[in-house]
């Protein structure tokens, strides 16, 4: 299991390196803050992952992706009335974001089914968790900065409405 939990660094690291990257390269200030938002959950994460390699017990924080981003649109409406069009490389930033998180969930999975103790099953089955989350996020912003006409933030239409 020691294989999965050292892949899983790696990923995360990568991780927080192109949400890092991607945010610094997004004028839009809602997709930027989107990047930096879900950065922080991938900092947590590598945290968390390198505390059960060093065969420590880990106390997870009970922290919900969806409720810091709902906090950001909150915090966001003024800005996202705006409707900043997105550039190409923008939106291409938020495909790979997508496909990123896609590979971390089947990742994810692969290594919740080899793992032996607990501690790590209990942590493998949060990270899947958290990483649906992100990948939710980024299709949603995705459906906004596109324009497309269909974005509907979780089961609330009155985040961008006021």
């Amino acid at each position: 299991m020691t294989n999965a939990i050292e892949i899983a660094i790696k990923m995360e690291t990568d991780a927080i390196r192109f949400y890092k990257e991607a945010a610094d390269k997004t004028k839009n200030p809602v997709g930027k803050k989107m990047f930096l938002t879900v950065r922080e959950d991938e900092k947590r994460h590598l945290n968390m992952l390198t505390q059960i390699f060093k065969g420590l017990d880990v106390k997870a924080s009970d922290v919900s992706p969806m409720k810091n981003i709902k906090t950001v649109f909150e915090s966001m409406k003024n800005e996202m009335v705006k409707k900043i069009q997105a550039t190409t490389d923008e939106l291409e930033a938020f495909n790979i974001a997508l496909q990123m998180e896609k590979e971390g969930i089947n990742f994810y999975k692969r290594a919740l089914s080899g793992a032996k103790k607990d501690k790590e099953k209990a942590l493998f089955e949060r990270l899947i968790k958290e990483e649906e989350q992100h990948y939710s996020i980024f299709a949603n912003s995705y459906s906004f900065l596109s324009d497309t006409g269909n974005w509907f933030m979780w089961e609330e239409h009155s985040i961008v409405e006021g």
